[in-house]
């Protein structure tokens, strides 16, 4: 139907409200207007996928960047161990993580970065710490298996 009135030119999906005997007609633009509008009303308008609640994502060449400007101390939090990146100051299990914030730097002091090996074990292991009252710091998005699926030198233990 070309642009007669009453007529849509795109799908029309039809409403019926229980009860009422009536029919309403949506057109497939006012469909995606409504699940538009619902989708960025739930985004909190900024990227919220990228950074956790006290603490910043980096990719990793956004950490390969970091690791070459700024003094980082870096800790892997993966159990059980298998493999780390060239550079890595720490192993600590993400579970102890908290509990041993005493071994990390002091805020201020070298940039703390947390990274396991697909970025779960680092997210809960950031989360406790902020839990413990510790923000500012940074986590490997993706893990290790980022890091070395951008190239990155990393250290994987004999098989």
């Amino acid at each position: 139907m070309n642009g007669a009135a009453g007529t849509s030119d795109g799908p029309v999906v039809f409403v019926r409200k229980a009860g009422d005997g009536v029919t309403r007609t949506l057109s497939g633009t006012a469909i995606v207007v409504v699940v538009t509008l619902g989708l960025a009303a739930c985004s909190g308008g900024e990227d919220a996928s990228t950074d956790g609640p006290g603490w910043t994502r980096l990719a990793p060449q956004e950490l390969d960047d970091l690791l070459q400007s700024e003094d980082v101390y870096l800790v892997n939090v993966h159990v059980p161990y298998e493999g780390e990146i060239v550079g890595t100051d720490a192993l600590i299990p993400f579970t102890d993580l908290a509990s041993r914030m005493s071994e990390l730097p002091a805020e201020g002091g070298p940039t703390l970065v947390l990274y396991c090996r697909s970025g779960n074990m680092s997210t809960e292991a950031a989360q406790d710490l902020v839990d413990a009252g510790r923000t500012g710091f940074f986590e490997l998005e993706g893990g290790f298996n980022a890091w070395v699926d951008s190239g990155m030198p990393f250290d994987a233990p004999d098989r």
